[in-house]
C-alpha cells in the first residue's frame, strides 16, 4: 500500500514536471523493463544480445522535446520509425551472420521483440504527451488501465467463480474481468466530465471517452495476460523486485505497455 502511494505520488510529480522529465522517466522505465525482460528469457536459455536492445532505447528521451535542433514532426514519422526498424533488423542478422558461433536466429528475435514489447510500447507515452491536449490525454492511459486493475480486483474477489485463463493466470475470473471493463468505463466517462466542466477539453465527446474505456479495458487486461504468460514460459514470479509488493516494473506496467498504443491511435484516427 505505500508503494502504491509512493508511486502515485511520484506519477503525479512526473507528469506536471514537463515533457522533458517526462521523457526521461519514460527512458528510465524503458532500460528497466528490458533489462527485466532479457533477464527473464536467460532464465530460460536464450541469449538476447542486451547491447543493442538498450542502444536501441536511446531516441525515447528525444521524443520529449518539441523541437531539438529540427522539427520533431520532421523526425517522427512512419519512413524514419521503418527505417529504423529495417536497420537494426540489419544489424542482428548481421551479428548471426559473422558471429554465427555465438548468436542464432532465436536469440536476435528475443531482442528484437523485447525493443518493440518496452521501448517502442514506453514511447507512445511520450508521442501522446506531445500531442494538442497531449497532458489530459496521456492521463487516460493511466487511468484506463488503473481502473481496469483496481474493479477486476474487486469484482473477482467478490463474485468470481468461472476461471478465465487458469494456465495463464490462475486467479483470474471472467466476472473480474467484466467488472474491470465496466468499471474503467465508468471511470473514463467521469474523467471525460470533468474536462469538460473545466474547459480542459471540449471537443471530444462523452461517447468518445466511453469507447476509449471500453478499448483500453480490453487491451490491458490482454497486456496483463501477455506479461503473465511470458513469466510463466520463464518460470518465474516477478520480473524484479525494484517495488515492494508489485515486483518489477514489467508487472506494474505491462497495462500500460499496451494501453498507451491505442489511446494514441484512437485520439489520431478514430475520434468521431
Amino acid at each position: 500500500m505505500a508503494s502504491a502511494a509512493v508511486g502515485l505520488a511520484l506519477l503525479f510529480v512526473v507528469m506536471w514536471a514537463g515533457q522533458i522529465v517526462l521523457g526521461l522517466a519514460v527512458f528510465l522505465l524503458s532500460v528497466i523493463a528490458l533489462g527485466e525482460f532479457y533477464k527473464a528469457l536467460e532464465n530460460v536459455g536464450y541469449k538476447p544480445i542486451k547491447i543493442i536492445g538498450f542502444a536501441a532505447s536511446l531516441p525515447v528521451v528525444f521524443l520529449s522535446f518539441e523541437d531539438f535542433s529540427i522539427n520533431l514532426g520532421d523526425l517522427i514519422n512512419i519512413e524514419n520509425m521503418v527505417f529504423f526498424i529495417f536497420l537494426i533488423t540489419v544489424i542482428l542478422f548481421s551479428l548471426i551472420v559473422f558471429w554465427h558461433n555465438k548468436y542464432n536466429i532465436i536469440d536476435i528475435c528475443v531482442t528484437f521483440l523485447g525493443i518493440i514489447y518496452t521501448t517502442f510500447m514506453f514511447s507512445f507515452l511520450l508521442l501522446i504527451r506531445n500531442m494538442d491536449n497531449g497532458f489530459f490525454h496521456v492521463w487516460l492511459v493511466f487511468i484506463a488501465a488503473f481502473a481496469t486493475d483496481t474493479f477486476a480486483y474487486f469484482s473477482g474477489r467478490f463474485f468470481g467463480k468461472r476461471k478465465l485463463l487458469p494456465a495463464i493466470s490462475p486467479k483470474k475470473t471472467l466476472e473480474g474481468a467484466i467488472g474491470g471493463t465496466l468499471g474503467c468505463v465508468l471511470v473514463t466517462i467521469l474523467y471525460g466530465v470533468y474536462l469538460k466542466s473545466s474547459h480542459s477539453i471540449n471537443e471530444v465527446s462523452l461517447l468518445n471517452f466511453a469507447v476509449i474505456g471500453l478499448f483500453c479495458s480490453i487491451i490491458s487486461q490482454l497486456g496483463d495476460w501477455a506479461a503473465s504468460s511470458i513469466k510463466r514460459f520463464a518460470k518465474i514470479k516477478d520480473y524484479g523486485n525494484l517495488i515492494p509488493g508489485h515486483g518489477g516494473v514489467l508487472d506494474r506496467f505491462d497495462s500500460i505497455l499496451f494501453t498507451a498504443p491505442l489511446v494514441y491511435f484512437y485520439f489520431k484516427f478514430m475520434i468521431f
